[in-house]
């Protein structure tokens, strides 16, 4: 089996329009230690809101991409909504993993950020080691329109949800609100089948046979 690293680069997107700079660093700073620590890999905020994740997995890709633009839209001030242009690139390892910034994965992830901020488009995938046949970057349209639909309240509950396998009735604790209202929040989320879409992407982003 060849393992596969995935690279997720970013950048906020109208950071300049931000009232409170400091603490949209401070948000990317800690969510981008928190999944990291969480899947092993290794972030760094630059250039102010720019920001990397390097995974040693593929798998999670997706649902840490996910995950930091859910944080984002849930932190979002007042008059303001955060949210960020995500490139995901997926390949082999290699012999370096995640010790340089060199490799193939790195690259085309930070070439493909510069294409999404070009267009409407603020998710992407690319497979370095295999075709896609149509399906991904339909999935990916999907995710990135679910996405765009959240309010704060939705950003929040799939945050936790993805975070940990809570029950509904633990998260309306924690969240200080009624088992019911969890409930609404998950489905305008549209929570099952982003799920479902996630549960599947982690199967096609994990290591696959080496060709013979």
């Amino acid at each position: 089996m060849t393992q596969r690293i995935a690279v997720l680069t970013g950048d906020v997107i109208d950071s300049r329009k931000v009232a409170d700079r400091q603490r949209l660093y401070a948000l990317l700073d800690a969510t981008l230690g928190e999944l990291a620590t969480r899947h092993g890999g290794r972030g760094e905020r630059f250039r102010g809101d720019g920001f990397q994740l390097a995974l040693p997995r593929a798998t999670a890709a997706m649902e840490a991409a996910i995950a930091l633009r859910a944080a984002l839209i849930e932190h979002s001030e007042a008059d303001q909504r955060w949210d960020a242009r995500i490139a995901v690139a997926v390949g082999p390892a290699g012999h370096s993993g995640l010790d340089t910034a060199d490799s193939e994965p790195f690259v085309r992830s930070g070439h493909d950020l510069d294409g999404l901020s070009e267009g409407s488009a603020q998710l992407s995938l690319t497979l370095l080691d295999e075709a896609d046949d149509g399906s991904l970057g339909l999935l990916t349209r999907y995710l990135d329109d679910l996405v765009a639909s959240w309010s704060r309240y939705s950003a929040e509950v799939v945050r936790l949800s993805l975070e940990s396998n809570a029950s509904q009735q633990a998260m309306a604790d924690h969240l200080g609100i009624r088992q019911p209202s969890v409930h609404k929040r998950l489905r305008a989320a549209r929570w099952p089948l982003l799920a479902d879409t996630l549960a599947y992407l982690r199967q096609r982003l994990a290591e696959r046979d080496t060709p013979s």
